[in-house]
Protein backbone atom coordinates (compact mmCIF):
# COMPACT_ATOMS: atom_id res chain seq x y z
CA UNK A 1 0.00 0.00 0.00
CA UNK A 2 1.39 3.44 -0.88
CA UNK A 3 2.30 5.22 2.37
CA UNK A 4 3.25 8.75 3.39
CA UNK A 5 6.46 8.98 1.31
CA UNK A 6 4.78 7.52 -1.80
CA UNK A 7 1.65 9.68 -1.46
CA UNK A 8 3.80 12.78 -0.98
CA UNK A 9 5.70 12.13 -4.22
CA UNK A 10 2.47 11.38 -6.11
CA UNK A 11 1.03 14.70 -4.96
CA UNK A 12 4.13 16.66 -5.94
CA UNK A 13 4.03 15.29 -9.47
CA UNK A 14 0.28 15.75 -9.91
CA UNK A 15 0.60 19.37 -8.77
CA UNK A 16 3.29 20.02 -11.38
CA UNK A 17 1.12 18.66 -14.17
CA UNK A 18 -2.44 19.50 -13.19
CA UNK A 19 -2.75 22.23 -10.55
CA UNK A 20 -4.31 25.38 -11.95
CA UNK A 21 -5.82 23.54 -14.92
CA UNK A 22 -9.46 22.58 -15.54
CA UNK A 23 -10.57 18.96 -15.31
CA UNK A 24 -11.98 17.98 -18.69
CA UNK A 25 -13.72 14.88 -17.43
CA UNK A 26 -13.55 11.62 -15.50
CA UNK A 27 -13.84 8.23 -17.18
CA UNK A 28 -14.78 5.35 -14.90
CA UNK A 29 -14.17 1.78 -16.03
CA UNK A 30 -15.56 0.27 -12.83
CA UNK A 31 -18.71 1.47 -11.06
CA UNK A 32 -17.42 -0.03 -7.80
CA UNK A 33 -14.69 2.60 -7.51
CA UNK A 34 -17.07 5.49 -6.75
CA UNK A 35 -18.49 5.31 -3.22
CA UNK A 36 -20.67 8.43 -3.25
CA UNK A 37 -23.55 9.80 -5.32
CA UNK A 38 -23.59 13.50 -4.42
CA UNK A 39 -22.08 15.56 -5.87
CA UNK A 40 -22.11 13.69 -9.21
CA UNK A 41 -18.85 13.38 -11.11
CA UNK A 42 -20.29 15.53 -13.90
CA UNK A 43 -20.24 18.45 -11.45
CA UNK A 44 -16.42 18.43 -11.61
CA UNK A 45 -16.22 18.82 -15.38
CA UNK A 46 -14.64 22.17 -16.23
CA UNK A 47 -13.66 22.99 -12.63
CA UNK A 48 -10.09 24.08 -11.96
CA UNK A 49 -7.93 21.89 -9.77
CA UNK A 50 -6.73 24.32 -7.11
CA UNK A 51 -4.60 22.17 -4.82
CA UNK A 52 -3.83 18.72 -3.53
CA UNK A 53 -3.25 17.45 -0.02
CA UNK A 54 -2.74 14.21 1.84
CA UNK A 55 -5.39 12.82 4.18
CA UNK A 56 -3.82 9.80 5.82
CA UNK A 57 -3.06 7.51 2.88
CA UNK A 58 -5.63 9.29 0.71
CA UNK A 59 -5.05 11.92 -1.97
CA UNK A 60 -7.39 14.91 -1.86
CA UNK A 61 -8.05 16.91 -5.05
CA UNK A 62 -9.48 20.35 -4.22
CA UNK A 63 -11.55 22.03 -6.96
CA UNK A 64 -13.52 25.22 -7.34
CA UNK A 65 -16.92 25.58 -5.62
CA UNK A 66 -15.70 23.71 -2.54
CA UNK A 67 -15.76 20.31 -4.25
CA UNK A 68 -13.27 17.56 -3.45
CA UNK A 69 -12.29 14.20 -4.90
CA UNK A 70 -10.73 11.84 -2.37
CA UNK A 71 -8.81 8.89 -3.79
CA UNK A 72 -7.70 5.94 -1.65
CA UNK A 73 -5.30 3.62 -3.48
CA UNK A 74 -5.50 0.90 -0.83
CA UNK A 75 -3.06 -2.01 -1.36
CA UNK A 76 -2.74 -2.43 -5.11
CA UNK A 77 -3.89 0.90 -6.55
CA UNK A 78 -1.31 2.86 -8.54
CA UNK A 79 -1.31 6.10 -10.53
CA UNK A 80 0.13 6.71 -14.00
CA UNK A 81 0.48 9.71 -16.26
CA UNK A 82 -0.57 9.26 -19.88
CA UNK A 83 -0.33 11.70 -22.82
CA UNK A 84 -3.47 13.49 -24.08
CA UNK A 85 -5.75 11.31 -26.17
CA UNK A 86 -4.53 8.02 -24.71
CA UNK A 87 -7.06 5.21 -24.82
CA UNK A 88 -8.94 4.52 -21.57
CA UNK A 89 -7.10 2.08 -19.34
CA UNK A 90 -7.37 1.02 -15.74
CA UNK A 91 -10.20 1.80 -13.32
CA UNK A 92 -10.43 5.53 -13.95
CA UNK A 93 -8.94 8.37 -15.98
CA UNK A 94 -8.88 11.98 -14.85
CA UNK A 95 -8.47 13.95 -18.05
CA UNK A 96 -6.68 17.29 -18.34
CA UNK A 97 -5.54 19.13 -21.46
CA UNK A 98 -1.93 18.26 -20.55
CA UNK A 99 -2.62 14.54 -20.13
CA UNK A 100 -4.56 11.97 -18.12
CA UNK A 101 -4.02 10.71 -14.61
CA UNK A 102 -4.88 7.01 -14.77
CA UNK A 103 -5.72 4.75 -11.84
CA UNK A 104 -4.96 1.03 -12.07
CA UNK A 105 -5.34 -1.72 -9.51
CA UNK A 106 -3.50 -5.04 -9.67
CA UNK A 107 -5.29 -8.30 -8.93
CA UNK A 108 -8.98 -9.14 -8.95
CA UNK A 109 -10.00 -7.53 -5.66
CA UNK A 110 -11.30 -4.00 -6.08
CA UNK A 111 -10.42 -2.10 -2.91
CA UNK A 112 -9.43 1.33 -4.22
CA UNK A 113 -12.07 3.97 -3.64
CA UNK A 114 -13.10 7.40 -4.89
CA UNK A 115 -15.27 9.78 -2.87
CA UNK A 116 -16.77 12.98 -4.25
CA UNK A 117 -17.69 15.37 -1.43
CA UNK A 118 -18.86 18.94 -1.00
CA UNK A 119 -17.34 21.21 1.66
CA UNK A 120 -14.66 20.92 4.32
CA UNK A 121 -17.03 19.29 6.80
CA UNK A 122 -17.76 16.40 4.46
CA UNK A 123 -14.05 16.08 3.76
CA UNK A 124 -13.24 15.98 7.47
CA UNK A 125 -15.68 13.09 7.90
CA UNK A 126 -13.31 10.93 5.81
CA UNK A 127 -10.33 11.69 8.07
CA UNK A 128 -9.58 8.76 10.41
CA UNK A 129 -8.08 11.28 12.84
CA UNK A 130 -4.48 10.19 13.18
CA UNK A 131 -1.84 12.85 13.83
CA UNK A 132 0.72 13.71 11.16
CA UNK A 133 3.97 12.10 12.39
CA UNK A 134 6.05 14.74 10.63
CA UNK A 135 4.22 17.67 12.19
CA UNK A 136 3.50 16.34 15.68
CA UNK A 137 5.60 17.24 18.69
CA UNK A 138 7.30 14.53 20.70
CA UNK A 139 4.70 14.95 23.45
CA UNK A 140 1.80 14.62 20.99
CA UNK A 141 3.44 11.57 19.42
CA UNK A 142 3.84 9.87 22.81
CA UNK A 143 0.25 10.75 23.72
CA UNK A 144 -1.13 9.17 20.54
CA UNK A 145 1.10 6.15 21.02
CA UNK A 146 -0.23 5.47 24.52
CA UNK A 147 -3.86 6.39 23.87
CA UNK A 148 -4.69 2.69 23.69
CA UNK A 149 -2.69 -0.33 24.77
CA UNK A 150 -1.57 -2.01 21.55
CA UNK A 151 1.58 -3.53 20.16
CA UNK A 152 3.91 -0.97 18.61
CA UNK A 153 3.28 -2.43 15.16
CA UNK A 154 -0.47 -2.05 15.48
CA UNK A 155 -0.23 1.43 17.00
CA UNK A 156 1.98 2.80 14.22
CA UNK A 157 -0.31 1.44 11.50
CA UNK A 158 -3.56 2.54 13.16
CA UNK A 159 -4.88 5.47 11.05
CA UNK A 160 -6.82 6.73 14.09
CA UNK A 161 -3.50 7.29 15.86
CA UNK A 162 -0.96 8.09 13.13
CA UNK A 163 -1.50 9.37 9.62
CA UNK A 164 0.14 7.74 6.62
CA UNK A 165 2.15 4.89 8.18
CA UNK A 166 1.52 1.39 6.86
CA UNK A 167 2.95 -2.09 6.96
CA UNK A 168 6.23 -1.38 5.19
CA UNK A 169 7.46 1.78 6.89
CA UNK A 170 6.30 0.64 10.33
CA UNK A 171 8.78 -2.25 9.98
CA UNK A 172 11.53 0.16 8.95
CA UNK A 173 10.73 2.57 11.79
CA UNK A 174 10.76 -0.13 14.46
CA UNK A 175 14.02 -1.54 13.16
CA UNK A 176 15.63 1.89 13.26
CA UNK A 177 14.34 2.42 16.79
CA UNK A 178 15.58 -1.07 17.80
CA UNK A 179 12.18 -1.92 19.26
CA UNK A 180 10.17 -5.13 19.13
CA UNK A 181 7.03 -4.96 16.98
CA UNK A 182 5.08 -6.76 19.73
CA UNK A 183 6.14 -4.51 22.61
CA UNK A 184 3.09 -2.97 24.29
CA UNK A 185 2.62 0.78 24.16
CA UNK A 186 1.39 1.00 27.75
CA UNK A 187 4.66 -0.45 29.02
CA UNK A 188 6.98 1.52 26.74
CA UNK A 189 9.53 3.57 28.71
CA UNK A 190 9.81 7.28 27.94
CA UNK A 191 13.27 6.90 26.44
CA UNK A 192 12.00 4.23 24.04
CA UNK A 193 9.06 6.43 23.03
CA UNK A 194 11.47 9.30 22.34
CA UNK A 195 13.66 7.01 20.24
CA UNK A 196 10.61 5.82 18.30
CA UNK A 197 9.59 9.43 17.65
CA UNK A 198 13.01 10.25 16.21
CA UNK A 199 13.11 7.03 14.16
CA UNK A 200 9.65 7.75 12.70
CA UNK A 201 10.61 11.22 11.52
CA UNK A 202 14.01 10.17 10.17
CA UNK A 203 12.68 7.11 8.35
CA UNK A 204 9.80 8.93 6.64
CA UNK A 205 11.82 12.03 5.74
CA UNK A 206 14.73 10.03 4.34
CA UNK A 207 12.41 7.76 2.37
CA UNK A 208 10.62 10.76 0.86
CA UNK A 209 13.89 12.43 -0.11
CA UNK A 210 15.18 9.19 -1.62
CA UNK A 211 12.02 8.71 -3.71
CA UNK A 212 12.20 12.33 -4.82
CA UNK A 213 15.79 11.89 -6.04
CA UNK A 214 15.05 8.58 -7.76
CA UNK A 215 11.97 9.87 -9.55
CA UNK A 216 13.38 13.16 -10.76
CA UNK A 217 11.09 14.82 -13.29
CA UNK A 218 9.45 11.57 -14.42
CA UNK A 219 6.10 10.51 -12.99
CA UNK A 220 6.51 7.84 -10.28
CA UNK A 221 5.50 4.70 -12.17
CA UNK A 222 7.08 2.03 -9.96
CA UNK A 223 5.70 2.58 -6.47
CA UNK A 224 6.25 -0.54 -4.38
CA UNK A 225 6.35 -1.61 -0.74
CA UNK A 226 9.34 -3.85 -1.42
CA UNK A 227 12.45 -1.80 -1.98
CA UNK A 228 16.10 -2.90 -2.09
CA UNK A 229 17.08 -0.14 0.33
CA UNK A 230 14.75 -1.38 3.06
CA UNK A 231 16.47 -2.78 6.12
CA UNK A 232 13.91 -5.46 7.05
CA UNK A 233 10.58 -5.12 5.24
CA UNK A 234 10.26 -7.77 2.55
CA UNK A 235 13.70 -9.18 3.44
CA UNK A 236 12.75 -12.42 5.19
CA UNK A 237 15.84 -14.59 5.83
CA UNK A 238 18.15 -11.98 4.31
CA UNK A 239 20.89 -10.51 6.51
CA UNK A 240 20.12 -7.46 8.60
CA UNK A 241 22.22 -4.56 7.24
CA UNK A 242 23.19 -3.61 10.81
CA UNK A 243 24.15 -6.89 12.47
CA UNK A 244 23.94 -9.56 9.75
CA UNK A 245 21.37 -11.72 11.55
CA UNK A 246 18.68 -13.24 9.30
CA UNK A 247 15.53 -11.12 9.15
CA UNK A 248 12.46 -12.89 10.52
CA UNK A 249 8.74 -12.42 9.98
CA UNK A 250 5.30 -12.79 11.52
CA UNK A 251 2.49 -13.52 9.06
CA UNK A 252 -1.08 -12.66 9.95
CA UNK A 253 -3.79 -12.77 7.28
CA UNK A 254 -2.50 -10.61 4.40
CA UNK A 255 0.00 -8.69 6.51
CA UNK A 256 3.59 -9.55 7.23
CA UNK A 257 5.78 -8.05 9.94
CA UNK A 258 9.52 -8.21 9.36
CA UNK A 259 12.08 -7.63 12.10
CA UNK A 260 15.64 -8.39 13.15
CA UNK A 261 15.73 -10.58 16.26
CA UNK A 262 19.23 -9.46 17.23
CA UNK A 263 18.56 -5.73 16.86
CA UNK A 264 14.96 -5.66 18.09
CA UNK A 265 14.01 -8.60 20.31
CA UNK A 266 17.19 -9.54 22.16
CA UNK A 267 17.72 -12.58 19.96
CA UNK A 268 14.22 -13.96 20.55
CA UNK A 269 12.29 -15.37 17.59
CA UNK A 270 8.69 -14.19 17.76
CA UNK A 271 6.04 -16.84 17.21
CA UNK A 272 4.53 -16.90 13.76
CA UNK A 273 0.95 -17.97 14.38
CA UNK A 274 0.63 -20.34 11.45
CA UNK A 275 4.11 -21.83 11.38
CA UNK A 276 4.52 -22.14 15.15
CA UNK A 277 1.27 -24.09 15.33
CA UNK A 278 2.46 -26.35 12.53
CA UNK A 279 5.95 -26.94 13.90
CA UNK A 280 4.94 -26.84 17.60
CA UNK A 281 8.00 -27.91 19.60
CA UNK A 282 10.28 -27.54 16.59
CA UNK A 283 9.62 -23.79 16.32
CA UNK A 284 12.90 -21.98 17.18
CA UNK A 285 12.65 -19.50 20.04
CA UNK A 286 16.04 -17.83 19.65
CA UNK A 287 18.70 -17.12 17.05
CA UNK A 288 20.78 -19.96 18.47
CA UNK A 289 17.94 -22.44 17.97
CA UNK A 290 17.32 -21.02 14.52
CA UNK A 291 20.94 -21.69 13.56
CA UNK A 292 20.66 -25.26 14.82
CA UNK A 293 17.54 -25.91 12.76
CA UNK A 294 19.27 -24.40 9.75
CA UNK A 295 22.22 -26.80 9.98
CA UNK A 296 22.19 -29.67 7.47
CA UNK A 297 20.97 -32.95 8.95
CA UNK A 298 23.49 -35.61 9.94
CA UNK A 299 24.27 -38.31 7.40
CA UNK A 300 21.91 -41.27 7.79
CA UNK A 301 23.28 -44.50 9.24
CA UNK A 302 24.38 -47.15 6.79
CA UNK A 303 21.61 -49.65 6.05
CA UNK A 304 21.86 -53.09 7.61
CA UNK A 305 22.86 -55.79 5.13
CA UNK A 306 20.00 -57.88 3.84
CA UNK A 307 19.61 -61.48 4.88
CA UNK A 308 22.19 -63.61 3.20
CA UNK A 309 24.35 -60.66 2.14
CA UNK A 310 28.04 -61.24 1.84
CA UNK A 311 29.88 -58.93 4.27
CA UNK A 312 33.09 -59.22 2.27
CA UNK A 313 31.70 -58.25 -1.10
CA UNK A 314 28.71 -56.20 0.09
CA UNK A 315 26.54 -58.08 -2.38
CA UNK A 316 23.54 -60.18 -1.55
CA UNK A 317 23.94 -63.97 -1.71
CA UNK A 318 20.69 -65.71 -2.57
CA UNK A 319 19.44 -68.14 0.02
CA UNK A 320 19.03 -71.65 -1.47
CA UNK A 321 15.45 -72.85 -1.62
CA UNK A 322 14.49 -75.89 0.37
CA UNK A 323 13.68 -78.83 -1.94
CA UNK A 324 10.12 -80.01 -2.00
CA UNK A 325 9.41 -82.91 0.30
CA UNK A 326 12.64 -82.39 2.24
Amino acid sequence: MPELPDITIYIEHIVRRCAGHPLLGIRLASPFLLRTVDPPLDAFRGLTLRSLRRLGKRIVFAFDDGLFLVLHLMIAGRLHWKPPGAKPAGLASFDFAEGSLVLTEAGTKRRASLHAVRGEAALAALDPGGIDPLEATQEAFAGALRRENHTLKRALTDPRLFSGIGNAYSDEILHRARLSPVALTAKLPDEDAARLFDATRQTLLEATDRLRRETGEAFPEHVTAFRPDHAVHGRFRKPCPVCGAPVQRIVHAENETNYCPKCQTGGRILADRSLSRLLKGDWPRSLEELEVTADPPAAPAAPRPRRGASEASGTATPTPRRPRGA
